[in-house]
């Protein structure tokens, strides 16, 4: 393991730092000037530097160059995205669109279906979604009920999505859906690409506890789709989500909020410095926050030659997302009567702990949950049995549902 950057490591980070230097002052993504998340002022901002990104060839680093990617290495685009967090123009817009959906167009569409999209939402023009989760599978996305019925040429599509991040705003999606339910679930399921202004798909925001809406329901009701916008062979959507799936992990791993190091300076400020419970657990989240940093060194190098990264890559999620839920908690107490303030404007540190606290439960499930995450550690890393699984071999019609 090398912490350091190679000679050409080092030399692309102070390229990409030099023209980040000079382009990116104008498209902060910060909440100034009322250019708040999700609002139209802040989405304008965010294409007009993914534009500016793609033309330059750093939207898509490890893209080939015939698409209109950088062509680079997986390592460039995590120097790239170092130095593009250190500058304050993080956008979430696209995250799922280029880290997961169109990938996986470009892994299993037609030639004709990758020209159409894969430049658009390179350059920010078009916005993609992912349609898997439903209120009835919980985390088992292969227990999707959502159903497809092939009618001559087309798919007639009926049923529910839930949390489907960025929907609302989204011009695209990928969709799994349940083809044929005399097979069991795993290979009944079809994936498909569907137009999200559609008619026939309604999109309805989730109030969070946090205040914002970036999950969604979304219903279909008869919405037809072509057989040319299916990805992959039928019945083999659950290959195609595995694809999708990996990115994902990948594309979540981390988290953003208040570290060990915001903690300890309100500590300072509030005198919590000086409580001894407290300083045994900030001494546990430095030494979480190091193990963490070294296992995430670990995915960098095996980039930086060209390996693909394994499923220890779940450590990275699990361990990030309980300690944001918990430092938050410590953070808000430690506020004492000022840990009710929301508001940015009014409360320490611009509300950092307060923000984190309300979004570390959605982080414990976006992108796996804990408990899948610990399966794929124990099953796929230490190499110990998988859980008992009594409806792997029953028709998905033929699975007890409850009722």
């Amino acid at each position: 393991m090398d912490f350091n950057d190679s000679p050409e490591e080092a030399a692309y980070r102070e390229k990409a730092r030099k023209w980040l230097e000079e382009n990116a002052a104008e498209h902060k993504s910060t909440s100034a000037n009322g250019r708040r998340p999700n609002s139209p002022e802040h989405m304008a901002l965010a294409k007009q530097w993914q534009a500016k990104k793609a033309e330059n060839g750093y939207a898509c680093i490890t893209w080939p160059k015939e698409w209109g990617g950088g062509g680079g290495t997986p390592i460039q685009s995590v120097i790239f995205g170092q130095e593009e967090g250190k500058v304050g123009v993080n956008y979430g817009y696209f995250t799922i669109g280029l880290g997961m959906c169109v990938p996986t167009v470009m892994a299993f569409a037609d030639a004709e279906t990758k020209t159409r999209f894969v430049g658009p939402a390179m350059r920010g023009e078009e916005i993609w979604c992912q349609l898997f989760s439903e209120p009835a599978g919980g985390s088992d996305v292969a227990a999707s009920r959502t159903r497809a019925v092939k009618d001559g040429d087309e798919w007639v599509i009926n049923g529910q999505k839930v949390w489907t991040t960025g929907a609302q705003y989204s011009d695209y999606g990928i969709l799994l859906v349940r083809t044929d339910p005399d097979v069991p679930k795993h290979k009944g399921m079809t994936m498909f690409w569907i137009d999200m202004h559609d008619p026939a798909v309604e999109v309805r925001p989730i109030h969070q506890a946090s205040g914002g809406s970036e999950f969604n329901e979304v219903y279909f009701t008869d919405l037809r789709v072509k057989d040319s916008q299916r990805l992959g062979n039928v019945g083999d959507g659950w290959k195609v989500a595995l694809v999708t799936l990996m990115n994902e992990r990948l594309a979540v791993g981390g988290s953003s909020g208040p570290d060990y190091k915001t903690i300890m300076e309100l500590a300072r400020q509030t005198d919590g410095i000086k409580d001894g419970a407290f300083r045994d657990k900030l001494a546990d989240w430095y030494v979480a926050a190091e193990g963490l940093k070294l296992t995430r060194f670990r995915t960098m190098t095996a980039l930086s030659k060209g390996q693909t990264p394994g499923p220890e890559s779940s450590i990275g999620k699990i361990i990030a997302a309980n300690q944001m839920q918990e430092m938050s908690n410590y953070g808000v107490e430690m506020e004492d009567q000022y840990g009710v303030l929301v508001d940015p404007a009014e409360a320490p540190l611009q509300a950092a702990f307060q923000q984190s606290l309300l979004w570390a439960p959605g982080l414990r499930i976006a992108g796996g949950t804990d408990e899948i995450l610990k399966n794929i550690i124990a099953e796929r890393v230490l190499g110990l049995p998988g859980d008992v699984r009594v409806d792997k071999d029953v028709a998905f019609k033929d699975v007890p549902t409850g009722r």
